[in-house]
């Protein structure tokens, strides 16, 4: 069912957990996170980093716990919260043989996007693929190939967008480009960004979050974190990885 309330809260978790069969990748997690607040997620390898932004982006279910995204439930609501989001994760979610423009009008037209080809021009000029747009996406580098998936994770305007390790496989200047891209829209949404680089995440975020073998370690806001002790608490969680 969905609330109406909470208006100011982007994310409300609560003793979330996912199992995969008697391995609990997360193990009751809870937080809130407000609207246009930028949350960085932190933690070493299996900590529940990647199944957090599944759940949240429903591509996977709960075990148990619940989870709202924009007052919505990422189980009852999935439909219409797939509207209201966006997502970068590795895998670029792109047609290999489309071109770079075919694929973002396809994805226009399954969000309703209004005059899609001025919007698809204004993406694949912001993250400078333009020139590209008639070649096949299977001919693109990684690199480039990322940078297309965030022009398609942006076509809807989405009111959360979700990154897991953007940043990987970009070359400097597509670096340059994807924080150009971030600080445009940052005032007027709400990111959950994964990832490995302490001083990048710390950079953008607001807010702050530490897994460790699917349990919160830690999670503040900005301007309540020292970075010492921050560092020394992320460092004593990179053996508690799960294998």
């Amino acid at each position: 069912m969905k609330e109406t309330g909470h208006t100011d809260t982007a994310l409300e978790v609560r003793d979330l957990t996912r199992a995969f069969g008697v391995r609990k990748a997360l193990d009751g997690v809870s937080f809130d996170l407000p609207r246009r607040a930028f949350l960085s997620v932190f933690g070493p390898n299996g900590a529940g980093k990647t199944t957090l932004i599944k759940v949240l982006t429903t591509l996977l279910n709960p075990t148990s716990g619940t989870a709202r995204v924009l007052g919505l439930d990422v189980v009852d609501d999935a439909v219409e919260m797939r509207q209201r989001i966006g997502l970068i994760s590795h895998n670029p979610l792109l047609y290999p043989d489309l071109t770079a423009e075919e694929n973002l009008l396809f994805f226009a037209e399954m969000y309703g996007i209004d005059r899609p080809a001025g919007r698809v021009n204004e993406l694949l000029e912001a993250v400078e693929l333009d020139h590209r747009r008639l070649d096949l996406t299977r001919t693109f580098s990684r690199g480039m190939l990322q940078r297309l998936s965030i022009a398609r994770a942006l076509l809807h305007r989405p009111e959360v967008l979700f990154l897991d390790e953007p940043y990987s496989g970009l070359d400097p200047h597509a670096m340059d480009i994807l924080d150009g891209l971030i600080a445009q829209v940052r005032n007027d949404h709400t990111f959950v960004m994964i990832s490995h680089d302490l001083d990048k995440g710390l950079e953008l975020c607001s807010h702050a979050l530490i897994l460790a073998r699917g349990k919160v370690v830690l999670f503040e806001p900005r301007e309540a974190i020292d970075e010492g002790a921050f560092r020394a608490t992320y460092r004593s969680t990179v053996g508690m990885g799960v294998s």
